[in-house]
């Protein structure tokens, strides 16, 4: 596995971050554990999970499996922001919950670090000072060593970082947005802030709950038992079928497994190897259940998309953009 430079910091990272979502949940302890074992055995050293993954079962595990590694070897990345206790402040980016939070998952973790520590979701109630000013005495105190965000607005981003700057805080040094064939939204506004400013991104969700595995094919009329997609519908979330099942969808899904035929690739190692490549991302994130899907993602590096397919990917999940962005494309050299 290759390895890049998250952001413009010093960290080297692998060019695929596992994610420990499922850890707990999807999937088993024993099984987790195995996941975690090849990773590593496969050449990678980044894994990200959260506090409120699994009710905070998700970073014990990974914890537990910690303690059997080289700790040095290893970047670690965790979140903060939604619900993990009771009580009027057990949410939220105020200097309280953050610290009684990182003192939680460093429990969990069952180390003296975290090597990314990153806001998980924007908080309109908490003053942005606050939350900075925290964030960077936990750097100062060696309990984390960079800071990140995720789920934010470009506005929000440049923002933070401006603020950071101009007080000398420590800034973020990585973004975790959603990103992939189906969702190019952050084209518009996130990534080229991130460029400008030197943010590394960590795509979540590059297979988008697995719309973009193969399982999925035009003329489906719901999710499989047993899916995500069923779970989706069942919960809410995001990815859900009513939500996805469009046009646009089954036109990006048809050239996805066309090209993938033709490459001899699975349609989630293309859609992988879509993401990986893409000039603005570090390492996007995978969101493994089973080892037989992690040997499948595995297999996604080490190769691109000649450009005639790569061209007909981005043809095909094309964005229509809204204003100004749309101007801003047709203007630029007027």
């Amino acid at each position: 596995m290759n390895y890049r430079q998250l952001g413009r910091s010093g960290l080297r990272v692998s060019e695929f971050c596992l994610g420990a979502m499922t850890f707990g949940r999807e999937t088993s302890e024993e099984d987790s554990r195995a996941i975690l074992n090849r990773f590593v055995e496969a050449g990678g050293n980044f894994i990200d999970t959260a506090d409120v993954y699994t009710k905070g079962r998700s970073e014990e595990i990974l914890g537990e499996w910690l303690g059997t590694q080289n700790r040095d070897h290893l970047v670690i990345a965790t979140k903060v922001r939604f619900r993990t206790e009771k009580g009027t402040n057990g949410t939220g980016l105020s200097r309280k919950h953050i610290l009684a939070s990182v003192e939680n998952s460093l429990r969990r973790l069952k180390t003296d670090f975290i090597d990314l520590y990153q806001i998980h979701f924007w908080d309109e109630l908490t003053p942005l000072e606050e939350t900075l000013s925290t964030l960077d005495a936990l750097v100062k105190a060696g309990k984390v060593r960079y800071l990140g965000a995720s789920n934010v607005a470009g506005y929000q981003l440049q923002r933070a970082i401006d603020l950071s700057r101009a007080n000398g805080w420590e800034a973020f040094t990585s973004l975790q947005p959603l990103y992939n064939l189906l969702d190019r939204s952050i084209e518009w506004e996130i990534l080229p802030v991130c460029k400008h400013e030197g943010v590394g991104v960590i795509p979540w969700s590059p297979l988008r709950g697995g719309w973009l595995s193969g399982k999925y094919r035009r003329g489906m009329s719901a999710p499989p038992t047993g899916t995500r997609l069923e779970d989706a519908d069942k919960f809410g979330w995001s990815e859900r079928w009513e939500v996805y099942a469009t046009e646009r969808t089954w036109n990006i899904i048809d050239t996805l497994l066309a090209v993938a035929e033709e490459l001899g690739k699975t349609p989630a190692q293309v859609a992988l190897n879509w993401v990986l490549n893409r000039p603005e991302v570090t390492a996007p994130i995978l969101g493994i259940r089973t080892l037989e899907q992690l040997e499948n993602n595995l297999a996604a590096s080490g190769w691109k998309i000649p450009d005639e397919l790569n061209a007909r990917l981005h043809q095909a999940s094309d964005q229509l953009l809204p204003y100004p962005y749309e101007w801003m494309r047709d203007w630029v050299n007027t």
